[in-house]
């Protein structure tokens, strides 16, 4: 669903010669940009569950926050994944006056096979995720959700599309612990069930992807913003081994393909890492463009982490204007309880 540009009625009325109003510095200035709340890796552990109803409340109050994106991780990496949490999530994810769009990370199913996590089977977490976050494929959850397009017809009602203000948005589900190909518990390597989700949603991202952009282009969108939890390019490994992030490898080529033949910015939002970030993961003088085999580098692509885990202390407030080469802009907001 895209924003209207101008009001059908000022434009009618404007084309009868009628007075449509004086002009003045607001009405010079246009209508109000677009603006999104992006936070991550929260409620992380009991006090924070305990604050999440006040957080909400905040970004409620923040009058210039239009839709509210979740990056995944909506628990830490060492509580039980149980129905009851799920749902008490839920409930306040409902409390969102917004539309919200969440990401699924994977402390909420991936690394449920932990036995501090409860000893799950994470492929029988993921659909009780599917199940109870993901109620209306093809809309938002919040107060007041609208619709966007939605995978569901591969099985994967989270990986979601749309468009605001110029802008081409994806959704997209992709997790830490080796995009789930980290072995379960009792496991040394990943089961043929494992193995074969990983292989039917990583098909499905990569399509999400080329079709943000095919769409983007068609559009003539400003820019593209991805959206996932993992972080593919996490700083604070010092010597990263491949073979704890080969599954990632033909994502983050997709991305750069796409990223490189986009005219605009390119932004990727993601969590994981915990840690406030901002950088180039995939220029060319980026170390992560050689690990991952990228042969054209996308200098286009600026890669963002919000904070999270139990540090977190702020959400990320995103306003864009087409009318400027960067399109986005941001600012950490500071919670205020």
């Amino acid at each position: 669903m895209r924003v209207r540009r101008a009001p059908v009625i000022s434009a009618c009325l404007a084309l009868l010669g009628l007075a449509v109003g004086v002009p003045n510095a607001a009405a010079d200035r246009g209508p109000d940009p677009y603006t999104f709340a992006v936070i991550g890796d929260i409620p992380y552990g009991a006090a924070q569950i305990t604050r999440f109803p006040k957080v909400i409340d905040q970004i409620n109050a923040d009058r210039q926050v239009k839709l509210v994106t979740h990056l995944g991780d909506i628990k830490d990496g060492s509580s039980v994944c149980s129905d009851e949490y799920f749902a008490q999530v839920k409930t306040q994810f409902d409390r969102f006056t917004d539309p919200l769009v969440y990401t699924v990370g994977d402390n909420e199913w991936t690394d449920c096979h932990r036995a501090n996590n409860g000893g799950y089977n994470p492929l029988e977490r993921l659909a009780k995720v599917r199940q109870v976050f993901f109620p209306q494929p093809g809309r938002t959850l919040g107060r007041h959700p609208v619709k966007v397009e939605s995978q569901v017809a591969q099985g994967i009602p989270e990986d979601v599309r749309f468009s605001r203000d110029d802008v081409a948005f994806a959704a997209l589900h992709i997790v830490g612990s080796n995009n789930s190909l980290a072995p379960w518990t009792g496991n040394t390597t990943a089961t043929p069930e494992q193995t074969a989700e990983v292989l039917n949603r990583m098909s499905a991202v990569m399509q999400s992807i080329h079709d943000t952009f095919a769409q983007a282009r068609a559009d003539r969108d400003k820019a593209v913003v991805l959206l996932t939890q993992a972080d593919m390019f996490d700083p604070t490994v010092a010597n990263p081994s491949f073979a704890d992030y080969y599954a990632f490898q033909p994502i983050v080529q997709e991305i750069a393909r796409e990223s490189a033949n986009f005219r605009g910015p390119v932004y990727l939002f993601n969590g994981d890492s915990h840690v406030y970030n901002s950088d180039k993961p995939l220029s060319a003088s980026s170390s992560w463009t050689k690990f991952y085999g990228v042969t054209t580098p996308a200098e286009n692509l600026s890669r963002v982490t919000v904070d999270g885990s139990t540090g977190v202390n702020n959400y990320l407030r995103v306003t864009i204007d087409p009318r400027k080469p960067a399109v986005l802009s941001w600012t950490r907001v500071p919670f205020t309880s």
